[in-house]
């Protein structure tokens, strides 16, 4: 029914002007426009809003949309929590490790490298070579023997096949490196009654004792080492 038809039999129940009016205020047929434009106002009403998912929830999600889509075996999916459980277990355990151990190398390098038979020293072995040498040149032959047995130590632990700890004496030295050494044992367990009668008993040092030892360290350096000895 259009408006000119109900226009045209209001009168018999209402005024012309009233019943006009009263259909101008209720658009019964609206265009495409006008369509459009009340349902994007309906949208954009705050409980509309209101009920959008969040970022959090998209990214929470697509996160768990992931761990679904993961498959063991016999094409089973993995449950989510317990994968989400296992992740976290490895993720501790490698903490735990990296506390309790150190970085590898890096830890192991730091922590040898800066007590030496109870004495604090940074030196590399062959920097402790250099300082023998320059003491026996000077005929300091106390200081050079000590130097030198140092500079055999730090060697072997530079290499990795004997580990010295800040508590390690000259004589524990010498019983580690004798296993990976077997060749070198005699000459080893020589080399550090020495070192000892020298640095801490302050007997007198001899060219002969040192140039002895300087042979055993260039022996040591030579030497194939028994690395199913090795002590680390």
């Amino acid at each position: 029914m259009t408006l000119a038809t109900l226009t045209s039999t209001a009168p018999a129940a209402l005024p012309h002007w009233l019943a006009r009016a009263v259909f101008r205020e209720v658009p019964v047929d609206p265009d495409s426009d006008q369509a459009t434009n009340w349902l994007i106002d309906e949208l954009s009403g705050a409980s509309y809003q209101a009920a959008k998912p969040t970022l959090f929830d998209r990214l929470s999600k697509a996160f768990s949309d992931w761990l679904d889509s993961l498959t063991i075996g016999d094409g089973n999916t993995i449950p989510t929590v317990a994968l989400v459980v296992l992740i976290a277990l490895v993720a501790i355990a490698i903490v735990a490790a990296i506390i309790v151990y150190g970085i590898p190398r890096l830890n192991r390098k730091s922590r040898h490298q800066d007590v030496l038979f109870g004495e604090a020293d940074r030196r590399t072995a062959a920097q402790l070579r250099d300082a023998a040498e320059r003491a026996a040149a000077r005929e300091d032959f106390a200081s050079a023997i000590a130097d030198m047995f140092r500079a055999i130590a730090r060697g072997l632990s530079e290499r990795t096949l004997v580990t010295m700890t800040p508590g390690t004496t000259a004589h524990g030295f010498a019983v580690r490196a004798a296993h990976v050494l077997p060749e070198c044992s005699d000459e080893l367990a020589r080399s550090t009654d020495t070192f000892d009668l020298v640095r801490y008993m302050r007997k007198p040092a001899t060219r002969d004792q040192y140039e002895q030892l300087r042979a055993l360290e260039l022996r040591v350096r030579a030497a194939k080492p028994n690395l199913t000895e090795a002590v680390l």
